[in-house]
């Protein structure tokens, strides 16, 4: 029986295209407006479409850290170092309007009504992501929220995934890891919780499927999926 479901951020509760695509391109716009070359290399770097404004499907940013995506874009951004690169980039990221998978309120109060845990784990920082939640008015639905910068780790490592169960003392194999990603899949996996995949974020059915246990449009159908487990 299902008792805690802990979520991915960016892809899961958030369509990760509509909401990251045109920011992206105005970053990478605004980062190397001197010089076109360069922008054309940091959004090869990134695995990025400047064209059709959205990431390719194996872009290592769709699961990456702040910090790994900090690097990455380094290799291009020569004249910058992470210690100055990646306060624009939380600043900026805890700004940028989040395109709902689906109205989140309903769903998390229909969660929070059947008595489940919820968290949330996301390789985010944590400030931004507290942010996010904020902003779409569901940060005080979940028990527990950990960005990659909160002490546990990042995904897929399992770290996030154990402090959730620490906090709500859950067993793992009574909770569901909800992600857009490999990482996250794999994450759950390891941690011995039910893996649940969503299509919203850049990922492909064909990518999730191996290490999801079911596989969803989103987010949205997760509570008739419950009631088909009971």
């Amino acid at each position: 029986m299902i008792k805690g479901l802990i979520f991915d951020k960016d892809g899961t509760l958030f369509d990760f295209n509509a909401t990251w695509g045109a920011w992206t391109w105005q970053m990478i716009t605004t980062e190397t407006a001197d010089n076109p070359a360069k922008g054309t290399a940091l959004a090869e770097a990134m695995g990025y479409d400047m064209k059709n404004r959205r990431f390719l499907p194996g872009s290592v940013v769709i699961a990456a850290t702040v910090e790994e995506t900090a690097n990455v874009m380094l290799t291009v951004l020569t004249d910058d170092t992470q210690d100055t690169l990646i306060p624009r980039m939380n600043a900026a990221a805890g700004a940028v309007e989040q395109v709902q998978a689906v109205p989140l309120i309903p769903l998390f109060d229909d969660l929070r009504a059947r008595g489940l845990q919820l968290g949330i784990a996301t390789n985010d920082a944590a400030e931004p992501a507290l942010l996010n939640l904020t902003s779409a008015g569901v940060r005080d639905h979940f028990h527990f929220i950990a960005g990659y910068d909160s002490g546990h780790g990042a995904k897929p490592g399992t770290g996030q995934l154990d402090a959730f169960c620490r906090q709500t003392g859950l067993a793992p194999y009574h909770c569901a890891m909800i992600g857009d990603s490999t990482h996250d899949l794999q994450a759950g996996r390891a941690a011995g919780m039910t893996t649940i995949g969503v299509l919203t974020g850049p990922a492909p059915a064909a990518e999730l499927a191996p290490l999801a246990d079911v596989l969803l449009p989103g987010i949205g159908h997760i509570p008739a999926w419950l009631d088909a487990q009971s």
